[in-house]
């Protein structure tokens, strides 16, 4: 297959443009990106403890769900409008199964194959049974264990989350190298799905200051930047050299 070249002067935006163009003229396929949004309304517990609690004029009333469903649908809206393929894995607002969700996820590999599928589930972290506020908080990424293509990934997802979650905020690396940064657990969602895999754990939804956050808009664009990002610049810089 043909190879392209980018402009050293190029932004990360006119590189996509270009790689885009150079997919439509030259491949098959282009990269499939599947936003799963971490489970339903009717699945217990994920929430913060003011929700928990039936608080619902609180402040701090949050619901991981509707939460994960709001970003996931912003993602697919940015990343589309960019001209990348992005899509809910799960559309409907009641959860369903890991199973489910991991089988929808493999058909599109078998589809347009593995190399050409990314998944990213949003989801929030939390320290706690759901009753009590906690002090943990901070953001992290998940890969599956072992060295696969998902620690590039999630790489590009922490190298921007350093540049924008700043102090107080904190961020739950596992070590602060290359390819070391993300936590790595055989999650079904990750350990089941033939594709390059992340999950990203959108800080604690049992932490009262994260919890702000995560409602605030400023909270929520900047988590918005950071998979957006990660996924614009593992395209540009890591996926098209896949295409080869």
């Amino acid at each position: 297959m043909r190879r392209f070249a980018y402009q050293q002067s190029q932004s990360i935006y006119d590189k996509l443009e270009t790689l885009l163009a150079w997919v439509n003229a030259h491949a098959k396929q282009g990269l499939k990106v599947l936003v799963d949004n971490g489970h339903g309304s009717d699945t217990p517990g994920k929430c913060s403890p003011d929700a928990r609690n039936g608080l619902k004029h609180s402040p701090l009333y949050f619901k991981e769900y509707a939460w994960a469903r709001e970003m996931a649908n912003m993602m697919c809206d940015v990343l589309n409008a960019l001209g990348i393929d992005a899509e809910l894995l799960v559309p409907e607002v009641e959860d369903v199964s890991l199973t489910e969700r991991t089988r929808r996820v493999n058909a599109w590999c078998k589809r347009l194959g593995k190399d050409n599928v990314l998944l990213v589930s949003i989801h929030v972290n939390a320290a706690g049974n759901g009753k009590n506020w906690m002090s943990a908080r901070g953001w992290a990424i998940y890969t599956t264990k072992g060295e696969t293509e998902s620690d590039v990934v999630a790489d590009y997802f922490c190298q921007r989350a350093k540049m924008v979650f700043l102090p107080p905020l904190r961020l739950r690396l596992s070590k602060d190298k290359y390819l070391e940064r993300d936590h790595e657990e055989n999650f079904y969602i990750l350990h089941k799905t033939l594709c390059s895999a992340v999950l990203v754990e959108n800080f604690f939804q049992d932490n009262k200051e994260d919890v702000a956050y995560l409602k605030s808009d400023e909270g929520k664009a900047s988590c918005l930047d950071v998979m957006v990002d990660g996924v614009i610049n593992y395209m540009v810089n890591e996926w098209a050299n896949i295409l080869q």
